[in-house]
């Protein structure tokens, strides 16, 4: 087992999570709360969201090739955090995700992680595009427990078995997977959103990433589109420092880590980490919590 530390191990220096209506945020998010609300989203931004580990920088560099038209040095211009602000991020003295959004012409691409409920409502007001990409829960709990293992800016996990049920209680940032997806699930329904499953991008790349260039209206031919697939897969991207975070420099403020090891992609990572207890009360826990849904999830191929 990957990362089992002893139970008294508490790192010193890492943040602590505040609450938000019941959800798990950093706390300088939480401090910064009443301007995120007030965010003002203009009719044309395009907000990527995702719950944490489900694909995020995966499809920002989608949409960003195809909105540069395939243009790899267009894409190049600055690192990922940059080029799609995240709405929700702070962390003093940087600029905060309100701060780089609000100096970043139209059309804005932006990114957030938090669940329906708790968005600010200019978003739905001016009737913005959403792009929302869904992870299936067991592998986005490794992944999650892998970041945080090996991020300073977030709490530390502890071993996977107290993870396991941290995760399980919806104790983590940004709250519990399965509200997060079953909301905007929902919301796909009367709002202009494409819903997109990490698992079938990992599947048929090609064809999801079709679906993506058209809901942005940027029609391209095959070979671009070939070229999008190639320069997206998880082979190149984690050797592309705009993407994996390498350039951004080392310091104590630093706000990402380059830990290329996690960029596995792949799907069913969780069988490497599950025991046979732990998924059968996965699995129980699982069917009651998604009962009340259509939504339904590829575990492997």
């Amino acid at each position: 087992m990957a990362g089992e530390q002893g139970k008294d191990h508490k790192p010193e220096g890492r943040p602590e999570l505040g609450e938000v209506d019941g959800i798990l945020l950093p706390k300088a998010t939480c401090n910064e709360w009443s301007r995120i609300q007030s965010f003002q989203a203009k009719p044309d931004d395009l907000l990527i969201c995702t719950y944490p580990k489900a694909g995020t920088t995966w499809i920002q560099e989608i949409v960003d090739m195809i909105q540069q038209e395939g243009d790899l040095e267009k894409c190049q211009r600055a690192p990922v955090h940059q080029r799609h602000p995240f709405i929700e991020w702070a962390r003093p003295p940087q600029p905060s995700g309100v701060e780089q959004a609000d100096a970043m012409p139209s059309p804005r691409t932006l990114k957030t992680h938090l669940p329906v409920k708790l968005l600010p409502r200019s978003f739905w007001e001016q009737k913005c595009k959403f792009l929302y990409v869904a992870r299936n829960a067991k592998d986005c709990m490794v992944s999650y427990f892998h970041f945080q293992r090996m991020s300073k800016v977030v709490p530390d996990p502890g071993t996977w078995p107290e993870y396991f049920e941290t995760f399980m209680a919806g104790k983590v940032g940004w709250g519990p997977w399965y509200d997060h997806v079953k909301g905007w699930w929902k919301a796909k329904d009367s709002h202009h959103m494409l819903f997109l499953f990490y698992e079938d991008i990992k599947k048929n790349p090609k064809r999801e990433i079709q679906k993506v260039v058209q809901f942005l209206g940027k029609p391209l031919d095959e070979a671009t589109l070939d070229k999008i697939v190639h320069h997206t897969s998880f082979d190149v991207m984690k050797d592309n420092p705009m993407a994996n975070r390498a350039g951004v420099p080392a310091s104590p403020m630093r706000t990402f880590v380059y830990f290329p090891s996690c960029w596995k992609g792949t799907v069913g990572d969780w069988k490497n980490h599950f025991t046979v207890a732990q998924n059968e009360r996965f699995n129980e826990n699982y069917r009651r919590k998604m009962a009340d849904t259509t939504l339904t999830f590829s575990m492997e191929f």
